[in-house]
């Protein structure tokens, strides 16, 4: 039997309601926005209504939310988008590379400047510590909710209520936060960047933008939008200005389902029997001497638990697993400033469950670490 214990890159299985989503789309809509007939009209209206399910979840308006191909699109539009105006960026030494890596690219280019702020396991101290990074020009602060290698859960109000009193933009990446913590724009968040296929159990190939739409942000992309077609300009409001071409409106309809699924079940709910699972195998693995748990008991984590073996690459560790059915990932998790900042140089293994994961397979993924760690001190 295969258990998928890496939901934090995507969850599996999906709920059935999603599924079901993504049939009734494939069978019944077309394109939104392309003509007034009535295939047309009924899928504009499932794109509204799944605009409208994640404005209410977000505490945003509906033409405020941007359909992309993912967070690292949704995250690259606010980034580059911002960037037209120059200035400096700063963003956390947890960062995935979706921010890391757009940021760099527009500082070697000469674009913007930027600082990264060190994440600490006390909440203060990160906060004393992205405040240390501000300057007169700071334009934007760009930080994960959540640590997609260690779950760490940064201080992402505090840090929002810090830039809002200074008018500079809050950009959060949500790709781990969304859909198991309570994260609203209302938190002091500008523009909130999120994948719609982890914890909002959506497909693959679905994210959103989300917008107070108090910083415009300039297009990366210009094309048909279904609106002022015959003008060569760019719509320039939104969600029109940031989503050119055709979207993918069974994705929006399975991302409509996932909300409505994580409604249903209560975020609480999801995050207290996700983290229960995460604390058992922690404490299972604790109690091995050849087991690494990277936790620190003074932060807070989302439902994500990384860990290594010593002396064995966590490839080979999350290849034995997978030997055994248990689907983790290992490696560097696209986060090596997060890698870096942990002193993991080469990598951890990665455990993250999902509304489906049950703890009886948690049980048996200890024993099989326990297993592995065993052979590999007698060798």
């Amino acid at each position: 039997m295969i258990v998928n214990f890496d939901n934090a890159a995507t969850t599996f299985p999906k709920p059935p309601e999603v599924r079901l989503a993504v049939e009734k789309a494939a069978a019944r809509y077309g394109s939104a926005g392309r003509g007034g007939h009535p295939i047309a009209a009924r899928t504009s209206d499932l794109v509204y209504s799944a605009r409208e399910t994640a404005a209410e979840f977000f505490g945003a308006e509906p033409e405020n939310v941007v359909f992309t191909l993912n967070c690292t699109h949704a995250l690259n539009l606010a980034i580059q988008g911002l960037a037209e105006g120059g200035g400096h960026f700063v963003i956390s030494s947890l960062e995935h590379n979706s921010v890391l890596r757009p940021v760099y690219a527009l500082a070697q280019k000469g674009r913007i400047r930027f600082s990264i702020a060190k994440v600490h396991t006390h909440a203060q101290d990160t906060v004393e510590s992205f405040r240390a990074q501000l300057r007169p020009d700071t334009r934007a602060v760009i930080c994960t909710i959540a640590s997609n290698v260690t779950g760490q859960i940064l201080p992402w109000r505090e840090i929002g209520t810090m830039c809002q009193a200074r008018g500079i933009c809050m950009v959060a990446d949500g790709a781990q936060a969304c859909g198991i913590l309570p994260v609203k724009l209302t938190d002091g968040i500008n523009i909130l960047c999120t994948a719609g296929h982890k914890g909002l159990y959506g497909i693959t190939g679905t994210g959103m933008l989300i917008t107070d739409g108090k910083f415009p942000l300039l297009p990366l992309m210009q094309g048909g939008t279904g609106s002022l077609s015959s003008q060569p300009e760019q719509p320039d409001f939104l969600p029109d200005a940031l989503e050119s071409g055709t979207l993918n409106v069974i994705g929006a309809a399975s991302v409509k389902a996932g909300i409505e699924f994580v409604q249903k079940k209560g975020i609480q709910h999801l995050f207290r029997m996700e983290s229960a699972l995460c604390e058992l195998l922690k404490t299972r693995l604790s109690a091995v001497p050849e087991v690494i748990v990277y936790r620190s008991p003074h932060a807070e984590y989302v439902p994500i638990l990384s860990f290594s073996i010593r002396g064995m690459p966590s490839e080979e560790t999350a290849a034995r697993l997978a030997e055994q059915g248990f689907c983790l990932r290992a490696g560097m998790h696209c986060a090596p400033l997060a890698h870096h900042a942990l002193g993991t140089q080469d990598g951890a293994v990665r455990f993250a469950p999902s509304a489906f994961s049950r703890m009886q397979d948690v049980q048996r993924l200890a024993e099989a670490v326990r297993v592995i760690a065993s052979e590999k001190s007698k060798k």
